[in-house]
């Protein structure tokens, strides 16, 4: 049987649309052996999801996402087999979970100033206990008649450039990677076809484990061209749907995008070389 893995997936505990349980069932139904829950800036989702998907034969590995950036470049790093009872992880995430209430905040007084009666309370009820992110100030925008689509509301108001954009708190890769080997686990840069090929190198060059060469926003040209990075760095890599669900129009990646588990195996081999 052909092993299936998943390695970026979010649940409702940032800003993906369903339950950290609903997430396992559905690895279930698309026959995937292993997942990894990747929310942003936040483990809550990793031990329910763990606890559920023992009952169903399916392996979840502990990870987390993590923004940064490179000068101008926005830069997503994923994280795998952290420890998600990690002090000095949790500290770093807390910080990241408050600068995302502060730029919340300074959209929506943009948004105001733009004639949207939003409040914070609107986002804080969408979110509920989740991390706070734009595409909850979207669906509260659509909801309100605001938009016409979640869509609009990137792409006119609240995306990069636009007029209620906020830019968001990052950390420097190398801090990230640190947070990341810290505790216990490894970094690997997330859809790098969204960045130019010298931000990629710089951050191969900056320490970084491996690379989502699996992803939605790959072809079949970029999949061939970063396996080749990671055989000529010796580099680890990774692959996933980057689900989501609800209004993101993703569902037919989920099940469609995976790797082997190889990528595992040869994570866990680096892994338990790192402490030799």
């Amino acid at each position: 049987m052909e092993n299936r893995v998943d390695l970026h997936i979010h649940t409702a505990c940032s800003d993906g649309y369903y339950s950290p349980e609903e997430i396992v069932d559905k690895a279930k139904e698309q026959k995937l052996n292993c997942i990894s829950i990747t929310d942003h800036d936040t483990t809550d989702a990793i031990d329910r999801a763990t606890e559920y998907a023992k009952k169903l034969g399916i392996e979840v590995i502990p990870g987390v996402e993590l923004s940064s950036d490179l000068g101008d470049n926005e830069v997503h790093i994923l994280a795998y087999f952290i420890n998600p009872d990690n002090q000095e992880l949790e500290r770093y995430l807390e910080f990241f979970r408050t600068e995302r209430v502060k730029r919340a905040e300074r959209i929506v007084k943009k948004l105001n100033n733009l004639g949207f009666f939003v409040t914070m309370q609107d986002i804080m009820e969408k979110a509920k206990d989740s991390a706070i992110g734009r595409p909850h100030i979207a669906q509260v925008m659509l909801e309100k008649g605001f938009v016409r689509t979640y869509y609009e509301a990137f792409n006119k108001y609240i995306g990069n450039g636009c007029p209620a954009y906020e830019k968001k708190v990052h950390i420097s890769p190398r801090s990230a990677f640190k947070i990341i080997s810290d505790s216990g686990g490894l970094s690997f840069i997330a859809h790098p076809g969204f960045m130019k090929e010298a931000v990629l190198k710089e951050l191969i060059e900056a320490g970084v484990d491996g690379i989502e060469v699996i992803h939605p926003s790959h072809s079949s040209q970029l999949i061939k061209f970063y396996k080749g990075i990671v055989n000529e760095y010796f580099l680890l890599e990774s692959g996933g749907s980057d689900f989501h669900g609800g209004k993101r129009d993703d569902f037919s990646n989920f099940g469609s995008y995976f790797t082997s588990y190889s990528v595992v195996e040869a994570m866990r081999k680096r892994l338990q070389k790192n402490k030799l």
